[in-house]
């Protein structure tokens, strides 16, 4: 049996990546304006600001790597542009619908144009009511969801959010950014994770589809799976990596 790689799970634009019944070796680090690092000022908050971020947590707690990478969302993208930066401390990507185009970041780029005030104001009212907020985000809304949700809404303040939002449109816009993604399909195996529900608003290029080490839909799931069905979320990525 071959040794495993552990393995580093980057959360999204809001709230925290945990992977419930993952129990290989793994880490799922806060990014910069998250969790333990909400207080990082808002110019030190973009997309090359966490490749950075993640190569000193891979540094610090993996000497180095390598490491397999699952990025979720915003975190997809930032997985890949870790890859992408520092090939040799990745071994495979599991991108879960991660940005591949302005079009998957409709949300994170509509937060990016808001003022601090509307931006807070937005924050404000999801957590008010956190059940609220999360149900129209899953295929099967339950009661235990709205603590899973009150607690990724206190994650990070308004300004991460606006900073992130910012950077996503600055770093997915640009002309050269889908061919910075193909190299990384041309070096690593990158295996693709959706929810059935949202796979057809996933904006995958085809060549990417055609590149992949793997791809699998999640039945009866949205963009975030992994509250949708926590057992086959992690099982997927096991079968793609273990």
């Amino acid at each position: 049996m071959r040794n495993v790689s552990p393995t580093v799970f980057v959360h999204g634009f809001i709230g925290t990546l945990d992977v419930v019944g993952y129990e290989l070796p793994h880490a799922a680090p806060d990014l910069l304006g998250y969790g333990e690092h909400q207080g990082v000022p808002f110019d030190a908050i973009s997309l090359p600001g966490q490749v950075e971020h993640l190569r000193a947590y891979v540094d610090t707690h993996f000497g180095g790597g390598p490491v397999d990478v699952v990025g979720h969302s915003v975190g997809g993208a930032i997985a890949m542009l870790f890859a992408r930066t520092y090939p040799e401390y990745v071994c495979r990507i599991v991108n879960v619908e991660g940005n591949f185009t302005l079009d998957d970041a409709f949300w994170s780029a509509s937060v990016g144009r808001m003022s601090q005030a509307e931006a807070d104001a937005m924050l404000a009212g999801f957590r008010a009511d956190p059940l609220a907020w999360i149900t129209g985000s899953v295929t099967k809304p339950a009661p235990h969801l709205g603590q899973i949700a009150a607690r990724w809404l206190a994650h990070q303040p308004a300004s991460t959010l606006r900073a992130m939002g910012r950077s996503v449109v600055a770093t997915t816009g640009n002309d050269g950014y889908l061919r910075l993604l193909e190299e990384v399909f041309d070096r690593h195996p990158v295996y693709l994770l959706a929810g059935e529900h949202s796979r057809k608003g996933w904006c995958v290029p085809d060549w990417a589809l055609k590149k992949c080490a793997g791809d699998h839909t999640i039945a009866n799931s949205g963009h975030l799976m992994m509250l949708d069905d926590e057992v086959e979320f992690s099982a997927a990525i096991k079968r793609f990596l273990a």
